[in-house]
Formats: structure tokens, C-alpha cells, sequence
């Protein structure tokens, strides 16, 4: 992979890059037309699929996260892909396994709240992998998903405070008709479970409608109270968090007003779905 980026370069062909965990849905390839409006015709879009054993906790689901080689493959194809990089345990964490890897990469201020919080080592495994895949693709321009707003934003902090010489871009979420966020875990709900995934939308909805509407800001924990009765009136979902912050610094908000940035995690039966949005 680096002898080819390298290759690309040298021939002034600009590399642009979209890391994902595969089982593929159209807010990837999203990413990947993005990818490839950066870098043009005559530029190179590489997809990597690989899914990083280290930003799972110990009881999370690394073992059945959904895969599925072959469709990604032919999406990538059909989405005009250039290259799709599969690496694997051992080539990625050589030595993990007997405890013989030990460098990580720990980003200490943005990851301390919201993910950071309810999953402690993930943005440590998120951090290291990107970092990883960055050195291996060595891209120009990297592009990833609004849904996952505080890795995109640890990732540019870990991009400013490292140096590495790549552009990231932030690109829009892609939601289902009815609201839904896209995501491969979706597919781990039941049809029942499905149609009370919306309340995730729906309370972001609400919450907007509340801001607009009010003369002055609202405090933060009446609003966090109203929209986690909101999402729990639905019997398959329980809320992790609902949080109010400045988007740049990820500041907690008390009041909430025009401006603000709303995120949630909610569990839906046994799946975590995160969402967030400006309101």
C-alpha cells in the first residue's frame, strides 16, 4: 500500500482516503464520492476495511459486528474505488496478542466526555488505527461522517497537534427516509425495534423545534429531562447520554440556544445507535 501511494505521488496523482469497518451502506459511499470530488478524474479514491479490534471495550460486539467481503468489494467497484486496503490483526498490531505492542495514540481533551465517557478506551483505538492507516495509505485528503461528530473532530485535533499532511474533511450525514442515521449496525434491529430507532431523529427534531421557539436559551437540564422521556416512551430504548456542547470546544452547554450542538446515544434493545446535530 505504501509502495503504490508513493508510486501515485510521485506521478502527481492526489490520493484521497476513506477508512471504514465495512458491511458498506450508502453513507460510506457518500464519503467516497466526496473523496472523490476532492482529488478529481485523475486522482486516486482508496477504501480501507478493516475492523479495529482496539476501540472495542471488552463487552462490546467486535466478535458479530456485521461483515460482508464480497458486497463491499462490488460496492467499491460500482462507487469507482481505486484501490480497497484489507489489512489484518497481525499486520496491524504485530506482537498485540502476547502483549508485545504498546504505542498508542491518546488524544486528552476532546475524547474525555460523551464517547470518551461511556466507552473509555475507544477513542484510543480509534486514534491509533487512523494514525496507522494513515502511515500505510498516506493520503492527501481523508473523508469522514458528520454522524460520528467527535471522532471527526478528535481526528482533526490529532491531525493539528501531530503534523500529519492530510486535509480532513467532514461530510454530511446520510439518514434513512424516515430520519435514521445510517449505520452497519442498524442491521441489528428487529422491524418493532427499527420503527422505534426514529425517536433518536425525532427527539433531535424536537429539540430544534424547542430553540427556534424559545425567546432565550434554555437550561440544559429540563431540555436533557423532556427529550429522554421523549426517546423512553418507547419500550426497546434506553438513553446512554444526551449531551448540549459548543461544537468547537465541546464545551457542556447550561444553556442551550441557537448554536448549540446536540449528541445522543441510545440503546435500542441491545444495539447502541449515536446521533447528533446543530440546533
Amino acid at each position: 500500500m505504501q509502495k503504490m501511494a508513493l508510486k501515485w505521488r510521485r506521478q502527481g496523482r492526489r490520493l484521497g482516503f476513506v477508512p471504514t469497518m465495512g458491511y458498506l451502506h450508502d453513507g460510506h459511499l457518500s464519503l467516497v464520492r466526496r473523496a472523490r470530488q476532492a482529488v478529481g478524474q485523475r486522482g486516486v479514491v482508496a477504501v480501507s476495511i478493516y475492523v479495529n479490534p482496539t476501540q472495542f471495550g471488552p463487552a462490546e460486539d467486535l466478535e458479530k459486528y456485521p461483515r460482508d467481503l464480497p458486497r463491499d468489494l462490488d460496492l467499491c467497484r460500482k462507487a469507482g474505488v481505486d484501490v480497497v486496503f484489507i489489512p489484518n490483526d497481525a499486520q496491524m498490531y504485530a506482537g498485540r496478542a502476547a502483549g508485545r505492542y504498546s504505542t498508542y495514540v491518546v488524544e486528552e481533551s476532546l475524547s474525555r466526555r460523551m464517547e470518551g465517557a461511556s466507552r473509555p478506551t475507544h477513542f484510543r483505538g480509534v486514534a491509533t488505527v487512523v494514525a496507522k492507516l494513515f502511515n500505510l495509505v498516506l493520503p492527501e485528503v481523508a473523508v469522514f461522517g458528520a454522524k460520528d461528530f467527535q471522532q471527526a473532530a478528535v481526528i482533526r485535533r490529532m491531525v493539528r497537534d501531530l503534523n500529519f499532511p492530510v486535509k480532513i474533511i467532514v461530510a454530511a450525514t446520510r439518514r434513512e427516509a424516515d430520519g435514521l442515521a445510517m449505520s452497519s449496525r442498524n442491521k441489528y434491529l428487529t422491524p418493532e425495534q427499527r420503527q422505534q430507532a426514529r425517536c433518536l431523529w425525532g427527539a433531535i427534531q424536537q429539540a430544534r423545534r424547542m430553540v427556534r421557539q424559545s425567546r432565550q436559551p434554555l437550561a440544559a437540564g429540563p431540555l436533557r429531562l423532556r427529550l429522554r422521556r421523549f426517546i423512553e416512551q418507547n419500550p426497546a430504548a434506553r438513553v446512554d447520554y444526551i449531551e448540549f456542547f459548543e461544537a468547537g470546544s465541546f464545551a457542556p452547554l447550561n444553556k442551550v440556544g441557537r448554536g448549540a450542538h446536540l449528541a445522543l446515544a441510545v440503546f435500542v434493545g441491545t444495539t447502541r445507535l449515536i446521533d447528533n446535530a446543530a440546533l
